[in-house]
């Protein structure tokens, strides 16, 4: 019998979520221990630099072949290694704007909380990327949805805050209870909470019982994250919850959250349905038998968060239901299963691009809205006029949101509409079409603000000074969104090179 100890595990595998595990601890005991007159303020530099030395470790890794640690609970492949470098690039990115958001909204208080809290979270969503078994996924899951929660609430003394995190805890509780409920099945048919087990078990499924049985599964599971995805028509909590959270943490759920979760749908969805039989004589898989299901959840997703941002004054509550139209048309990817073989390289590629052009957005919001005192679309009026740089940086942010050629944005709508016209049923010719009929009715909201910023007069005069961090955050996303759109293979290249096809992910066995 092989006896491991402790040591005898390759630990290194798991040293970016050792170091921002450290970081957190010693930011809360230096929050816990530091007397209250002490300006909690630059722990955001502190968390970036935890951040910082994380991404260097993930970095290291890069060459190292697939690894899996405490049976096969915890796995470095090379999607993991992907989904973790943009996430903590978004990381790095939201914390900076944390350290530049004004704190006249209640938040000065709760500083030190902040920042251990969104390490925790940021924890919880690497853990999830790594998950070779649904306990250390619900684990992972859990962490990044409880301290997000509370993130949501961070501003104790405004009403919106409260409702935002009341609605947060209430679908969230749903939505896991949902999740589990179908995990449980998926125990119960297979006897194995370790997903290259189950894999295996459930590739050999021909009883139509057992069938009937895994499709409750599915559905359950498909329900359950939908909820976290924020996809319709499961969509209802986030408006409310992006509205009330203080923009730093609104930028954190509508990127990094969301990254977290469409890279968990896919390993679930890849790694047991994929491979599951989806009629009793094996001639197609389980997912391709049903993704019918996901296809409608794109079709309502991509329409319903569209056309409800038409009627959005409050530059949040529209920024919420454009993510909500953008889980759609990643969702489209996922029904078409990207056109085949580049599905995971579509998938990647769109939250980069996604992550550049969100935050970047969320960035020029964040100061205009402390500024002004508000959060509707009115702060946008004269930008141009009395701050340029700014409004340059926003036109950008908001033409690849759109999907104008030449931005990082579009090439990402146009390989997952490439992938669903290569399909061959006319549900996938069908989502194409909605994909681009949504795209170009999201012209109307996008193009409003930028009419507010260049042909609307400004209320003063007194130009926009950015801060030098704030700036930093905006040249990074500038500059990310237009050299992934005008050479996407830059990105590609890296990707190919460093993780090749991906097949790592997809075989748990």
């Amino acid at each position: 019998m092989d006896m491991k100890t402790v040591l005898s595990y390759e630990w290194g595998a798991m040293m970016p979520e050792f170091i921002i595990l450290g970081t957190a601890i010693l930011l809360s005991l230096f929050d816990l221990f530091a007397p209250k007159r002490f300006n909690r303020r630059p722990l955001a530099w502190f968390t970036l630099i935890g951040i910082a030395l994380a991404f260097v470790s993930l970095i290291s890794l890069l060459p190292l072949a697939e690894a899996s640690i405490l049976d096969d609970t915890f796995r470095l492949d090379s999607f993991a290694k992907a989904s973790k470098l943009l996430l903590l690039i978004g990381a790095g990115l939201v914390i900076v704007l944390a350290a530049s958001h004004s704190a006249n909204d209640g938040l000065r208080d709760y500083q030190g909380e902040f920042y251990y809290l969104f390490l925790a979270a940021l924890l919880g969503a690497m853990m999830m990327t790594s998950s070779g078994d649904l306990i250390t996924l619900v684990v992972g899951l859990e962490l990044l949805s409880i301290s997000s929660y509370i993130l949501a609430g961070m501003k104790k003394k405004n009403v919106r805050s409260n409702e935002a995190a009341l609605k947060y805890v209430v679908m969230g509780g749903i939505s896991t209870a949902i999740t589990l409920f179908g995990m449980s099945y998926l125990y119960g048919l297979t006897g194995s909470t370790n997903l290259g087990e189950m894999s295996e078990t459930m590739a050999r499924v021909s009883d139509s019982q057992v069938l009937y049985l895994l499709g409750l599964a599915f559905f359950m599971i498909l329900v359950g994250l939908s909820f976290k995805l924020a996809t319709a028509p499961f969509h209802m909590w986030a408006p409310d919850v992006y509205e009330g959270a203080p923009t730093p943490v609104t930028a954190f759920l509508g990127v990094i959250s969301k990254i977290a979760g469409f890279v968990i749908l896919l390993r679930l969805l890849l790694s047991l349905f994929l491979t599951a039989s989806g009629d009793t004589l094996g001639t197609v898989t389980f997912l391709e038998q049903n993704r019918v299901f996901i296809a409608v959840l794109a079709g309502a997703t991509m329409i319903i968060g569209n056309v409800l941002a038409l009627r959005q004054q409050n530059v949040k509550r529209l920024l919420a239901y454009s993510g909500i139209a953008h889980a759609g048309y990643l969702l489209v990817a996922v029904a078409t299963l990207g056109g085949g073989y580049f599905l995971l390289d579509t998938v990647w590629f769109y939250f980069l691009a996604y992550l550049l052009m969100n935050i970047g957005a969320f960035a020029v919001f964040q100061w205009l809205a402390d500024a002004n005192g508000s959060e509707q679309r009115l702060i946008f009026a004269g930008l141009a006029k009395r701050s340029p740089a700014a409004a340059v940086a926003m036109t950008i942010f908001l033409l690849s949101l759109a999907g104008i050629p030449g931005t990082a944005g579009f090439i990402g709508k146009f390989h997952i509409f490439l992938g669903a016209l290569l399909g061959s049923t006319p549900t996938d010719y069908i989502l194409a079409s909605i994909l681009l009929a949504t795209t170009i009715l999201s012209y109307v909201y996008y193009f409003s603000l930028l009419v507010q910023i260049f042909f609307r007069p400004a209320a003063t005069k007194e130009a926009v000074r950015f801060p030098v961090s704030l700036m930093t955050v905006l040249l990074v996303c500038v500059v990310g969104t237009m050299i992934f759109g005008l050479a996407p293979n830059v990105a590609l290249d890296f990707l190919h090179q460093h993780f090749g096809d991906f097949t790592d992910f997809i075989s748990m066995g």
